[in-house]
């Protein structure tokens, strides 16, 4: 399976896994299925510990790389494609970040690793939702 991690699913993959549910945390463990993550994640990263909002115990800067080591993540790049498949989305809000992560598990066919209620419920990806009892 192709999954694109979401950036509180890869966040908490690093900092509090015991977030993750079960299904998820195997998925992210199964060596067979592809790791993705898309560069969106990181702005979406940089934006909330600007806020204050997340504090990775280090200075981001040293963070992002040693994180993005961790796991065995392939890049989701933002193409051509995938902007356009972002103007086109009708998603119920309007958040930047969840419009191109969505755009990006379309366009590259991923399926997408979440626990925002919102896009759990999507019908145009396939979604991996991390709730209890998955």
């Amino acid at each position: 399976m192709k999954l694109l991690l979401d950036t509180h699913i890869w966040l908490w993959s690093e900092l509090e896994p015991e977030r993750l549910s079960q299904g998820v945390a195997d998925a992210i463990e199964n060596p067979e299925n592809e790791l993705w993550l898309s560069p969106i994640s990181i702005w979406e990263l940089i934006v909330l510990w600007q806020k204050k909002r997340v504090l990775p115990g280090e200075d981001i800067e040293t963070w992002i790389p040693r994180a993005l080591r961790a796991l065995p993540l392939q890049e989701a790049t933002i193409t051509y494609e995938v902007a356009r498949e972002v103007a086109r989305l009708s998603l119920p809000h309007r958040d930047p970040a969840d419009r191109f992560l969505v755009a990006t598990a379309k366009v590259f066919e991923l399926t997408l690793v979440t626990a925002d209620e919102r896009l759990m419920e999507l019908r145009e990806i396939p979604v991996l939702a991390n709730r209890e009892g998955t």
